[in-house]
């Protein structure tokens, strides 16, 4: 991913927001930590919707790519050669495919091999879906035979990849909603836990010290509290929610690179409810 003017931009205001953050309530506030989480989100959104629109762009060029395939199909069947049915392509709205297509027209009417010049195509587009069936279209023309009936095969195969696209993310949708609706349910448990139940059971008999949870000791006559709960019940929730996602990310779309996307939500919305909850409910230690 190439950093663009948007992204200098995210993560200068995120520094700004950090600097204000500091100077105004300083590292002994703990609405300082939620402030500071803000601060990241908007450093890290910019890359996040990036993301998410080149996804999106992904799926449009292989659409696309499926519209052209068909217009080649067209011109094959009434007996022109595939690097005119190539020509006959320019100056049609492909959508974001339109720039790689105009790039493979211009190099076909340069007088560059059609093989060559799909490869080329196909090193830009970056697209495994069309860059295998490129490459079968170059070997195909290369060998000659019924160019035709392989054009349509390929236009065939794509639009069923991405049917089965269609299929998985209606199929699994509930299961992604059913993900967010668990993990946020955690939030409250854990929440709940730190917040309520630690506290009460350390007002039982024979609980007053020596006490060790999830690697925090509380001294000799002592009392575990929130501020020293928040620590590790806040890493829980951030792998939690790293795992979380990227398990989403794999249901959904197939790809674990995808859930990158849900983990940084899930991650981000632990942090903020958990540290604006502590700043809300949980009143602060009293001095001694």
């Amino acid at each position: 991913m190439e950093l663009q003017k948007s992204h200098y931009v995210g993560m200068g205001f995120a520094i700004a927001i950090l600097l204000v953050d500091l100077f105004v309530f300083g590292l002994k506030s703990r609405l300082v930590f939620f402030v500071a989480g803000i601060a990241v989100l908007v450093g890290v959104l910019p890359f996040l919707i990036t993301v998410m629109i080149e996804t999106g762009r992904a799926r449009e060029k292989e659409m696309m790519f499926i519209e052209f395939t068909r217009d080649l199909v067209e011109s094959v069947k009434t007996g022109t050669p595939i690097s005119k049915g190539i020509l006959h392509a320019k100056g049609k709205d492909y959508g974001s495919l339109t720039p790689h297509i105009s790039k493979l027209v211009n190099q076909v009417a340069l007088g560059i091999p059609v093989k060559q010049a799909l490869r080329t195509f196909s090193k830009d587009v970056n697209n495994p879906v069309i860059g295998r069936s490129v490459t079968l279209i170059g070997e195909a023309e290369e060998a000659g035979g019924l160019i035709d009936t392989i054009l349509e095969s390929v236009a065939k195969s794509v639009s069923e990849i991405e049917d089965i696209k269609k299929e998985q993310k209606a199929a699994v949708y509930n299961l992604v909603v059913q993900g967010y609706i668990i993990f946020f349910i955690f939030i409250i448990i854990m929440l709940v836990t730190e917040i309520k139940i630690i506290p009460m059971t350390l007002n039982l008999p024979g609980t007053q010290g020596g006490i060790d949870i999830l690697g925090v000791q509380a001294g000799t006559g002592g009392r575990l509290t929130a501020e020293q709960l928040s620590l590790p019940f806040l890493i829980l929730l951030i792998v939690q929610g790293l795992f979380a996602g990227l398990v989403i990310g794999k249901l959904s779309e197939g790809s674990i690179k995808s859930g990158i996307k849900h983990s940084v939500i899930l991650i981000f919305l632990a942090y903020l409810v958990t540290t604006g909850v502590r700043v809300i409910l949980v009143k602060p230690p009293v001095p001694t």
